[in-house]
């Protein structure tokens, strides 16, 4: 019983922490001038480059910049013509 309030004590003290900081971010940010809000949105967006968006056929997890680069190089691809058009690809699924 002393354990399992320990843990909830820390797990609260957790949340607290969490919504407090949270609050005290606020503030600063509500006052703050250009040049602070253009750190805090950089330091964001920067931190959102590492979130995973999308994931491979194979499953392979990727990044917003990495899945942002490989957009970029399919309409590379597409530029240079290297694509199968639904003509091409109906007429090469009759032979399956």
């Amino acid at each position: 019983m002393e354990q399992n309030n320990y843990l909830w004590n820390i797990k609260n003290n957790m949340i607290m922490g969490a919504l407090e900081l949270r609050d005290s971010v606020l503030e600063y940010i509500n006052t703050a001038d250009e040049r602070l809000l253009k750190v805090v949105k950089a330091v964001i967006e920067s931190y959102q480059e590492n979130d995973i968006v999308a994931y491979t056929i194979d499953g392979k997890p990727l990044t917003r910049t990495t899945y942002k680069e490989e957009l970029q190089e399919a309409k590379a691809e597409i530029k240079r013509g290297e694509y199968t058009s639904q003509e091409d690809l109906e007429k090469e699924s009759n032979n399956w």
